[in-house]
């Protein structure tokens, strides 16, 4: 993996968290449907894109907190662990630099 594909990774990620933080202020909001954030690997980067949920008919939020709580832990740990390569890879690249110089 290079540091572009971290950072698509990244962002696929913040698109998740965004969609589910809405999700989850919206779980009191009569008739609301929530939606569903998938990933897709383009090969070279990762990106996000969001659906709507299909409609059970409720009249009520159709927000399942079940779902949401745990798809935000799963983005926050994919971020820390891209987070966690670019830093390495910066490192490595320092390192190179000072072996050269």
């Amino acid at each position: 993996m290079n540091i572009p594909n971290n950072v698509s990774s990244i962002i696929a990620h913040q698109t998740m968290m965004n969609t589910n933080a809405n999700n989850v202020a919206n779980v009191n909001t009569d008739g609301f449907k929530p939606s569903d954030t998938r990933m897709s690997d383009d090969g070279n980067s990762v990106s996000a894109y969001n659906v709507k949920a299909d409609d059970n008919g409720s009249t009520k939020s159709q927000t399942d907190l079940a779902k949401e709580i745990p798809d935000q832990i799963i983005a926050q740990d994919a971020v820390a662990a891209n987070v966690s390569a670019i830093k390495t890879q910066d490192q490595m690249l320092g390192s190179l630099l000072d072996i050269i110089t």
